[in-house]
């Protein structure tokens, strides 16, 4: 049964999570953005699709960001509590820290059930159709934009240089185009005025050139006769196929990567990459053992990489010198062979092993950050608690220090996990192993009304060590 305090406690903590996640996602889109800036800048991209882009990364960062909102929201719903010695009275009410964060600890619990379905059902969309999107927006071309004095290369097979535009942006002065022949010379127009636009579908560039001049040379190369043609012209009409400025929809099944599989997919491909160990050692075996007979006939003398021992083997079965340089280069070249066959099941072998972390690293992923939302609630709940700061200061700081702590040991588990320094599990929740008895910690020093993050509890400490000091130094 909720009971007013369960309701108060809710209402101090709705207001602040929905800013803190709304804030969280618009840093996180930011850093996206502020990274692709160069790639984004000058593509033309339209309301729509720039929408869409801004959608799909908000989605990509929403289990990141439920953490943050929840860390933050946390610290400032018990800070505020704090601040105005409502804390105090629940305390001297005889309710415990315990029973007034329940409602909250619920509630982060549910937060965290919800971030686990996001991840496991709507990022791999989203990240399938971002990945996409990223792609054709950064192979696509800049935008059309030409400028005074400036020889514009971006529409294939012409060279354009504009003396002037008007502040129409539309009339233009002093035109010359290079269209490219393949032929002796590149042909050339020149105009002195026109007008530039383009078509209704925006498919094409039109400029419709008045008093110039068209040049072109036509004749076979590597002989005299060529004919030079000069043509003039009152009015003169130039198309220009703009269809490489368009971004073009790319598949999406061409990108491929273990964050859009859900749980269950990633189940069914890690259980089948963990089968092919099998089939490698099989592998190794059919490819490798034709060119190991010998070992059958290996006893405790054989001779291993000592060039003098062979030699002495050699000597020992009455090998002729004639006969053991032909031995010799066959020995190398099957040691050559095998070698090089190793090398090959040794690479395929390592990149599916990595395949395979890469496809563990995801399944934890998806666990993990939905479990740090209840870690980081349980520092955030004691940590305001214990700090009775309201507002966005004191709780800020706080919050993006243990933000930051937390992203780190994420960032350095997964590279360790990827890499094969640690074990999957390790790496993947190592925040959570060190956060957790962080977490425990706080919630015992709260409960005591630890003075923990007050000023005046150090300020006596080091004052009463100061004094301790100058006792022993006068005795």
């Amino acid at each position: 049964m909720i009971k007013k305090l369960d309701i108060l406690v809710l209402r101090a903590f709705i207001g602040p999570f929905l800013a803190t996640f709304l804030i969280a996602v618009f840093v996180l889109v930011l850093q996206f953005f502020w990274v692709y800036l160069d790639d984004f800048v000058g593509k033309g991209l339209d309301f729509g699709t720039l929408l869409y882009l801004v959608g799909m990364v908000a989605i990509h960062w929403v289990p990141l960001a439920l953490p943050l909102a929840l860390l933050l929201s946390s610290i400032m719903t018990f800070g505020n509590l704090g601040e105005t010695f409502e804390i105090v009275a629940i305390k001297a009410a005889g309710i415990p820290l315990l029973r007034f964060m329940r409602p909250l600890l619920i509630t982060s619990i549910i937060i965290s059930g919800i971030a686990f379905v996001f991840a496991n059902n709507i990022i791999p969309f989203a990240e399938l159709k971002l990945d996409a999107l990223k792609y054709d927006i950064i192979v696509a071309k800049p935008a059309f934009d030409i400028k005074e004095g400036v020889f514009y290369n971006k529409i294939d097979g012409y060279i354009i240089k504009i003396g002037k535009k008007e502040k129409d942006d539309s009339t233009i002065r002093n035109i010359v185009i290079y269209e490219k022949s393949y032929g002796l010379q590149d042909n050339l127009l020149t105009a002195e005025s026109g007008i530039m636009r383009t078509s209704a579908d925006k498919k094409f560039l039109e400029f419709i050139l008045k008093n110039g001049y068209r040049y072109q040379e036509r004749g076979v190369r590597q002989t005299l006769n060529t004919d030079f043609i000069k043509t003039g012209f009152k009015e003169y009409k130039k198309v220009f196929d703009l269809k490489t400025f368009q971004m073009s929809k790319t598949n999406d099944s061409t990108f491929y990567n273990p964050k859009i599989l859900s749980v269950r997919q990633l189940d069914k491909t890690i259980d089948s990459l963990h089968h092919l160990q099998k089939f490698y050692l099989k592998r190794a075996s059919t490819e490798l053992d034709p060119y190991l007979v010998f070992i059958k006939y290996k006893d405790s003398s054989w001779p291993r990489k000592d060039t003098a021992l062979l030699n002495k083997y050699f000597a020992k079965n009455n090998i002729p010198d004639t006969q053991r340089i032909a031995i010799y280069d066959r020995v190398y070249n099957q040691v050559s062979v095998i070698k090089d066959n190793y090398r090959i099941i040794n690479d395929d072998f390592n990149n599916k092993m990595l395949s395979l972390r890469l496809h563990d690293i995801e399944w934890h992923r998806k666990f993990a950050l939905s479990f740090a939302c209840i870690i980081l609630f349980l520092i955030g709940a004691p940590l305001g608690s214990i700090i009775r700061k309201g507002g966005l200061g004191s709780p800020l700081v706080f919050a993006i220090v243990f933000f930051v702590l937390f992203h780190l040991l994420n960032t350095f588990g997964e590279k360790f996990a990827r890499e094969g320094v640690t074990g999957v599990v390790t790496g993947m929740w190592l925040s959570s192993f060190i956060l957790l008895p962080v977490g425990i910690f706080l919630i015992y020093k709260a409960m005591r009304d630890s003075q923990l993050f007050n000023r005046e509890f150090y300020y006596r400490f080091f004052r009463t060590l100061k004094s301790l000091i100058n006792f022993n130094k006068s005795e």
